[in-house]
């Protein structure tokens, strides 16, 4: 099977936006990418205010947009995580949301083993070291297509991410945790040792291989026009904080 290779990276609106058009091409796609500048993305069906600390994010001047996959609030740090996303038709994955989810996350496991250490699949769209998150993974469907997304976090700032968003202190405090460094981890913290992102790419290329060939390439003339028209809803008020 053979599935282009993409490395288009941007700014949290033009991210969103071309994961969207990707999904709605449908054709087999493997993209890394990073945020650049650092962002926050929230899960479709989740409240902006009860997903960042609102406060501290004006304060930092972080923008908050809203994916159009489930799951929770992600801090996406410039200098310290890779983002994959896949996409393409649903019969080319395993039937059932956990199911895919689980054969999809095979690269990011595939990926931190590469880097030096093990990782494992957890719950519904989890990879942890040592019972520490790692990444986080989401989901999308239309149209006969699927998309999935999530983070690598190799250097996050882990302090930062707790300051901006909720659902990490709300974890913590259920589970009986005092720090945020008790429940979310880095590959690099793991490893002892300062990752790049250019090294972690090269590791994500190898770890999602299992798929397939991969054949670098661009976005189509056809998908840019989607993408532009897509940037204009992430960027406006109207679809980030629409709950």
């Amino acid at each position: 099977m053979r599935w282009r290779l993409l490395l288009e990276s941007g700014d949290a609106v033009l991210n969103m936006a071309i994961d969207e058009a990707l999904m709605r091409f449908g054709m087999p796609t493997v993209r890394f990418y990073k945020f650049s500048p650092s962002a926050i993305t929230i899960g479709y069906f989740q409240r902006v205010a009860s997903s960042v600390n609102l406060e501290e994010v004006r304060k930092a001047n972080v923008r908050v947009i809203r994916r159009i996959t489930g799951g929770g609030s992600v801090y996406h740090d410039e200098n310290g995580e890779l983002t994959y996303s896949v996409t393409g038709g649903e019969d080319l994955f395993p039937r059932g949301v956990l199911e895919s989810m689980k054969y999809i996350c095979e690269g990011v496991v595939r990926t931190i083993r590469i880097l030096g250490v093990e990782a494992k699949f957890s719950g519904i769209n989890d990879v942890l070291i040592s019972n520490k998150k790692v990444s986080g993974s989401a989901q999308a469907r239309e149209g006969g297509s699927l998309l999935q997304h999530g983070t690598i976090m190799y250097a996050t700032d882990l302090e930062r991410l707790a300051s901006l968003l909720w659902a990490p202190r709300e974890k913590l405090e259920d589970k009986g945790l005092k720090s945020i460094l008790e429940r979310v981890t880095t590959i690099s913290r793991e490893i002892n040792r300062n990752l790049s992102f250019n090294e972690v790419l090269d590791a994500a290329i190898e770890g999602f291989s299992f798929l397939g060939e991969f054949q670098e390439g661009g976005l189509s003339e056809e998908e840019w026009k989607l993408v532009d028209i897509l940037v204009e809803k992430y960027s406006s008020d109207s679809w980030n904080f629409r709950r």
